[in-house]
């Protein structure tokens, strides 16, 4: 992908956690480029974590769903977008076993929504067109004891929320050879860091230990997960979108491996120095809580393929990015309160009300 200065990139879900992070990356490091961030705003899209950016002369922000093709349609009549980087999903397992359809509609019938307005718009002109399909590793499946997830690992998954994403990665390639899209996908390991919402175990367990309330594990702890901080992801996620090849997928992954538990204690130790409070206080609000249903066992991925083609590989190893992670989230008590308390979502009133669907162009 040429760095075309007069670029128009749509990046969906842009005010979640991923995807508020590769906005930044590519409105501050890409000032010739115009960067439209479209996104619901459903509980765990905060345009606050924006704040930094949002009176950026290349950044636009929409508010919209991805699953109203003829909103979606129209959109990409007026802006003429030539390339999508397409995070926006339902994505917390949990929330998946509870309400499968939402994530059907969401990251199924809304990538296909996308598909169809990039299939239309681009019709003729493909040459310089890019469609970024970021997806998840739980696609996979589950691995045993050795063994890594590679881009040739068949699919097997095993919840709702990896089935749906399954889904789109197969409707994302299906248009590539049905259609010619030109398209690119990244499967990737957990992410944390700053401006998580506090669903997941890291920033739910960092705000429990806060306010002294229990670490719900679930069953014995000894899931493993492969672990990678968030700004290295949007990083890799830039080095895809300029370098990657089209038609091929690249694993991205932090060569880490921990089981839930002794990254539960890892976390324990280093709030009980960072608050203050004597050692082992932490700990002692573990709770071992009945598993969910079709828990995967262990992700693990190998990042092999990013790193020989594209040069990639994580920059801050686990115990830095967990130092950094803790200490955003305890310099930002703010953020983290409203979040809680719901009280983020009065902030797209606040700063928009009254004005078009589009803040600016």
């Amino acid at each position: 992908m040429d760095k075309n200065p007069s670029r128009k990139i749509l990046i969906t879900g842009g005010a979640g956690f991923i995807g508020s992070q590769v906005v930044r990356e590519f409105a501050k490091k890409y000032s010739e480029y115009h960067i439209y961030n479209l996104d619901a705003l459903t509980y765990a899209g905060n345009l606050e974590n924006l704040k930094d950016i949002e009176d950026a002369s290349n950044y636009t922000f929409i508010k919209g769903d991805i699953t109203r093709q003829d909103f979606i349609q129209n959109l990409f009549e007026k802006h003429r977008f030539d390339s999508v980087i397409h995070l926006a999903a339902e994505s917390h397992v949990d929330r998946s076993i509870t309400d499968p359809l939402a994530f059907v509609k969401t990251n199924v019938l809304g990538t296909v929504s996308l598909l169809n307005a990039a299939r239309d718009i681009w019709e003729g002109a493909k040459a310089d067109k890019r469609f970024y399909h970021v997806s998840t590793d739980e696609v996979y499946g589950t691995l045993g004891e050795e063994g890594l997830f590679t881009e040739e690992t068949p699919y097997d998954p095993n919840s709702p929320y990896s089935a749906s994403k399954a889904s789109s990665d197969h409707f994302v390639r299906a248009y590539g050879e049905t259609y010619g899209l030109p398209y690119v996908i990244s499967n990737c390991s957990n992410n944390y860091g700053p401006y998580h919402f506090p669903e997941k175990l890291i920033p739910l367990f960092i705000n429990n230990i806060i306010n002294n309330k229990p670490l719900p594990v679930y069953g014995d702890g000894n899931y493993i997960r492969d672990w990678l901080f968030v700004k290295d992801h949007a990083v890799a996620i830039d080095l895809v979108f300029h370098k990657g090849r089209n038609g091929e997928t690249y694993n991205i992954g932090g060569f880490n491996e921990w089981k839930n538990i002794d990254l539960v204690r890892l976390l324990c130790q280093k709030m009980d120095k960072k608050l203050g409070r004597p050692k082992g206080a932490s700990e002692k609000l573990i709770t071992f809580v009945k598993d969910r249903p079709g828990h995967d066992l262990r992700y693990a991925i190998d990042a092999g393929k990013i790193n020989r083609e594209l040069g990639w590989k994580p920059s801050v190893t686990f115990e830095e990015g967990l130092d950094i992670t803790i200490d955003w989230y305890l310099e930002n008590a703010a953020w983290l309160e409203h979040v809680t308390s719901g009280s983020y979502k009065t902030y797209y009133e606040r700063m928009y009300r009254g004005r078009e669907v589009t803040k600016k162009d």
